[in-house]
């Protein structure tokens, strides 16, 4: 990619610049060079996005009305064409996000899968048909499945290509017309699957891409009446104003949102391998994870030995130029890195103990870019920030707990739900606290591991629906029921 190259939208089968010509830079976090330069869209653009898709479901037709053979075949070849762009798509996320060029290679891997799994799911058996009462007269009765229509999929900026797919998979291959907001801080990934998009041939108007703020197009995409499903990721807060937006049309609404999980580590848990899954839990993609294991209960008597150790590990943590694949690379935005930074001192302020880290690292070639060390606070209490609120970066808390029942209620209390994690040598505690936990995402006795084939999604504040699986293309379906009278003609019900 050249330097200031204009990243156009693509709207219609076109690619076009928003309609008030203005642009912004991307910005490499590593070290502050422009990558490129985005166009903004506007809300004409949204809504001549909005225009295209809903012509393209509606009128024409072409991708709603495609077979499911066709259709994946489709899916097929665009996973093929990531996999021969995978270089290039890897590194884009590289430098426009931040992450270790290892990490955003398995991304591209990921996202390859996740086309490939719905082009087969798509072909599997589905719907139901039912036994009724006959009050009515012999009846049948069955159900099937129907894409929603024109899906606005709004994406967050930590996973730029592979949370795009996430949406974009599952809606394609049920047959929707789509509309993609990828986050403004990272699109050059997404720009690169649309000229994917448009090389397989994908009719015109059944993909969409807009850019531009959150603020103002996420929100006209989630009000527009002309759009039947808005799916979004990202922070609690914006997900609440995307469900009152939407609201108007009561358009079909899901959130994956916002995460302050529990790894809860008990005595007899194997000390090395907690330590390397809650190292994998808080510091993979710089701590940038909703999922990420950011808070630590640990049994009181295993305390010092794990922070010890998990200490050890942190400070041997390389950070450096993500092209190079250290262990971590910088943080998003400024702005991102400060907020990060203002978490940590705050911790500081309110009376934890700090571990290790809790600076910005500038050594070297890091001079000018956004990198924080990776941060350990211990003596922590409920009523801490740090504890409470998502910071969504390299920062963890650790808590101490005495019993099986004190732990599970310190990994509750949180507004959220998304994800959680229990280590212990001890099958039937194991099993017996995972179910306690409240969250939608758990692990035991690991950190982390995904799925194309398992569900993905949180209870309470973090979020509405899940994504992946045969729930994730269920997402993006209507169930409709269809009732037939075997014995045709007229019941009088009111005769007797």
């Amino acid at each position: 990619m050249k330097a200031m190259e204009l990243q156009k939208m693509y709207i219609d089968g076109s690619w076009v610049e928003g309609s008030e010509g203005k642009s912004r830079p991307t910005i490499n976090p590593a070290n502050q060079e422009v990558l490129a330069e985005v166009t903004q869209g506007t809300l004409e653009d949204v809504k001549k996005a909005v225009a295209a898709a809903k012509r393209s479901f509606y009128v024409t037709r072409e991708w709603r009305d495609m077979d499911s053979q066709t259709r994946g075949d489709f899916l097929l070849r665009i996973a093929d064409e990531i996999e021969k762009e995978k270089e290039t798509l890897a590194r884009l996320d590289c430098m426009d996000h931040g992450k270790p060029l290892r990490e955003a290679e398995a991304d591209v891997d990921d996202a390859i899968h996740n086309f490939r799994y719905y082009a087969g799911l798509i072909k599997a058996p589905y719907g139901g048909a039912y036994d009724v009462n006959e009050g009515f007269g012999k009846m049948h009765s069955y159900t099937v499945h129907e894409p929603v229509g024109v899906c606005a999929l709004i994406t967050p900026w930590n996973y730029p290509l592979l949370m795009a797919v996430w949406k974009l998979a599952p809606s394609l291959a049920a047959g929707n017309s789509v509309i993609l907001k990828p986050s403004s801080n990272c699109v050059l990934s997404c720009v690169k699957l649309f000229e994917i998009f448009e090389r397989v041939g994908m009719p015109k108007g059944s993909v969409n891409l807009v850019l531009g703020p959150g603020s103002s197009i996420g929100n006209a995409l989630a009000e527009d009446p002309d759009v039947d499903m808005v799916a979004f990721t990202g922070s609690t807060e914006v997900g609440q104003s995307i469900m009152r937006a939407a609201a108007g049309n009561v358009k079909k609404v899901g959130l994956e949102l916002g995460g302050k999980s529990p790894n809860v580590i008990f005595a007899d848990a194997d000390l090395e391998g907690a330590v390397e899954w809650s190292m994998i839990g808080i510091f993979l993609n710089q701590g940038e994870v909703c999922s990420a294991g950011s808070r630590i209960l640990v049994e009181e008597s295993l305390k010092d030995k794990f922070v010890a150790r998990l200490k050890e590990r942190a400070n041997a943590i390389t950070i450096g130029n993500p092209m190079e694949n250290p262990d971590m690379g910088p943080l998003v935005t400024k702005e991102h890195m400060e907020k990060v930074l203002s978490y940590i001192q705050s911790g500081i302020d309110e009376g934890a103990t700090l571990v290790c880290g809790g600076t910005r690292y500038t050594e070297g070639e890091c001079a000018k870019g956004y990198f924080v060390r990776p941060t350990i606070f211990t003596d922590c209490t409920d009523e801490m920030r740090i504890v409470n609120e998502e910071i969504f970066g390299p920062v963890v808390t650790v808590q101490t707990f005495k019993t099986e029942q004190e732990a599970i209620d310190m990994a509750n209390n949180t507004e959220y739900g998304l994800a959680g994690a229990v280590f212990t040598s001890d099958g039937s505690r194991a099993l017996r606290v995972i179910k306690e936990i409240r969250a939608g995402i758990t692990w035991i006795n690991c950190y982390n591991p995904t799925f194309n084939e398992a569900p993905w999604g949180g209870y309470k504040k973090s979020g509405i629906g899940r994504e992946l699986g045969i729930h994730g293309l269920e997402e993006y379906q209507e169930i409709k029921q269809i009732n037939i009278n075997l014995n045709p003609g007229i019941v009088g019900w009111y005769e007797h």
